[in-house]
């Protein structure tokens, strides 16, 4: 059973919080299922997307929800993610997104390569 969005965005707000970053909620979704986006922000120009891993990744067990880059970049312009999330919201308007401000680019989810 998969945990809903709005408990599974609380725990990474809250997560982010506590190792000693900053984050926020940019957009609020639908709460048992929205999809949810991470824009992680370096604060030095450089920021990354990250969206829901496609659902054929195998997630390991005890691993809610998987992440993966929206871009092939590593990191990319802020107008860009910013770009991207818009094309998002218009194609899916309940989907959540999280800011994360870390100088250090840490992700706080999982990650499919």
């Amino acid at each position: 059973m998969r945990l809903r969005s709005d408990i599974f965005v609380s725990a990474l707000i809250r997560l982010v919080e506590v190792k000693g970053a900053y984050a926020l909620l940019r957009r609020r979704g639908a709460a048992e299922a929205g999809a949810l986006f991470i824009k992680i922000d370096r604060l030095d120009g450089r920021t990354a997307i990250l969206a829901p891993a496609p659902q054929t990744s195998e997630a390991p067990e005890g691993v809610d929800r998987q992440f993966s880059r929206a871009h092939t970049q590593e990191w990319i312009e802020s107008t860009e993610a910013e770009e991207r999330l818009n094309r998002e919201i218009a194609f899916d308007p309940d989907l959540w997104i999280v800011e994360i401000e870390d100088p250090a680019g840490r992700a706080f989810v999982d990650l499919v390569k």
